[in-house]
């Protein structure tokens, strides 16, 4: 497991979040591997195929504000989480805004989404494109999702794309999440999970921790987590090989991977749609 101090990894996936939000640096996500670069332009031009790689609707595409849709993550839990009008939703690692938009169509105006981001940068931008959207049914919230900054069992629902990876401890955040949970609430997820532990080497590198590989966990430990965290009906309902992720990868990256006969991430790594739901205990 990683070794590196939390602090530090939080600086990492913070300052490489920071530049994305600015239109420049790494991140995680099929917009990384752009072959022209990861300006905010190129970003812009190649969102909605990103989109659709993800599972995106034309109509999901079309739908949000102009800059939200930065073509990061791993899929789409907006549809995973089969939202109904007037629930509270909460966004992990809300970005630019893009889920939290299309969550907030679905909740509807007596619903709301609550999305989360430790990156200042990004909540300008999310907020910015919340006002161009005039979504009064959304808020964004700085906070560390070891410590969300929200209520016990305010929620009815949490989702997140591709982020809880880069969580230090999985555990704490596993456990944040059912604390905000209602009883009967659900968790939808896409995120990369491990089939193998990778040298220490590779968790411990800024840019391959950034990219959503170094802080992602074996999938049966994932699995294990969020269990002995309360939630029950874990379910993963898709997963794909995530070869290629960081086949593009700069550099530096790419040598280290390559030192350890890791030319990408095919056959170590796997994209996966998961959901889990926090037990109704008041149910007979």
């Amino acid at each position: 497991m990683n070794q590196t101090p939390k602090e530090d990894v939080k600086a990492w996936v913070r300052d490489a979040y920071a530049k994305t939000a600015a239109g420049k640096g790494s991140c995680c996500g099929p917009s990384c591997c752009s072959a022209e670069g990861n300006s905010l332009t190129a970003l812009a031009e190649r969102a909605d195929e990103i989109g659709r790689q993800l599972g995106y609707s034309a109509t999901d595409l079309a739908a949000v504000p102009e800059g939200a849709n930065l073509g990061l993550g791993c899929g789409n839990p907006v549809a995973l989480a089969e939202l109904q009008p007037g629930q509270t939703v909460l966004d992990l690692g809300s970005g630019a805004g893009f889920d939290c938009f299309l969550a907030a169509q679905r909740v509807g105006p007596t619903g709301k989404v609550i999305g989360v981001d430790m990156t200042q940068e990004m909540l300008a931008r999310a907020r910015a494109n919340a006002q161009k959207g005039g979504y009064a049914n959304v808020e964004f919230r700085e906070g560390d999702i070891e410590a969300l900054p929200l209520d016990d069992a305010s929620v009815d629902v949490v989702i997140s794309n591709c982020v809880l990876n880069l969580v230090p401890d999985k555990a704490k955040a596993f456990g944040e999440i059912a604390r905000v949970l209602r009883p009967g609430g659900h968790l939808a997820v896409s995120d990369i999970v491990l089939t193998r532990e990778l040298p220490q080497a590779i968790r411990e590198h800024p840019g391959v921790y950034a990219s959503c590989i170094g802080g992602a966990i074996v999938k049966a430990e994932y699995l294990r987590l969020l269990q002995e965290a309360g939630f029950a009906s874990v379910e993963v309902v898709d997963e794909v090989d995530a070869g290629g992720l960081l086949t593009c990868a700069p550099g530096p990256v790419s040598d280290l991977l390559r030192e350890h006969g890791l030319t990408d991430a095919q056959g170590w790594a796997l994209s996966v749609k998961l959901k889990a739901a926090r037990p109704d205990c008041r149910r007979p």
